[in-house]
């Protein structure tokens, strides 16, 4: 029988998901997380089967605690969940890891259809999430900027547009200074940017920073 845990900084969303993974009598437990530190504690304290994760943490960035469970949990599948459109971070949060993206605005249904697809061992993407991973491959032009970055670049681009210097995220993400410079060029070079402000615009107009 699984073990949930549930990672949002919104109590109201946190008691909504929980009420409704409590009609699935399968789940065995089900726990709540408030931050992006208390997820990483209850990650540590005991083994989990799935992790629904909100991208928006207050203290962490969300992908930081998906690429921490990627290599840190293996076995503990993460769903993320987002009032975000899919393709503002759908791709990107597949590319690093997660067994599937769906939005907050989904119904009860179909967030118990994904909950129950991962926790047997598959991904969940929507029907609207296919169309995009198929125009990703296929190069569609109508595709946001970021999508050209890899998982790294876009978790450097959302720290980057969010104020933080170089020597933080490398301090962050446990890099050399000289990697980030590197991984910034690459972005600002993909993105056709020249400045850090840029990216800023551009993550806030895309919704990828709040």
């Amino acid at each position: 029988m699984p073990r949930v845990l549930i990672a949002d900084d919104h109590a109201v969303v946190r008691a909504g998901l929980r009420q409704l993974l409590e009609s699935d009598t399968s789940i065995r437990e089900i726990c709540e997380a408030a931050t992006g530190r208390e997820t990483l504690e209850l990650l540590h304290g005991r083994d989990w089967d799935l992790l629904l994760l909100d991208i928006f943490m207050p203290d962490r960035s969300g992908l930081d605690i998906l690429r921490h469970v990627h290599t840190a949990h293996p076995r503990t599948r993460v769903l993320v969940l987002s009032g975000l459109p899919e393709r503002q971070y759908a791709l990107n949060v597949l590319r690093a890891g997660a067994s599937g993206f769906i939005s907050k605005e989904s119904a009860a249904e179909e967030l118990l259809k994904a909950v129950k697809l991962v926790l047997s061992g598959h991904r969940y993407v929507s029907s609207s999430l296919a169309d995009l991973l198929v125009s990703d491959l296929d190069g569609d032009p109508a595709q946001p900027l970021h999508a050209r970055l890899s998982q790294r670049e876009f978790q450097i681009l959302c720290k980057l547009a969010s104020g933080r210097s170089v020597s933080e995220i490398a301090a962050e993400l446990c890099l050399s200074v000289k990697t980030v410079s590197t991984y910034r060029s690459r972005i600002l070079e993909k993105m056709n940017f020249t400045t850090n402000a840029d990216l800023t615009t551009y993550a806030l107009h895309s919704g990828l920073i709040q």
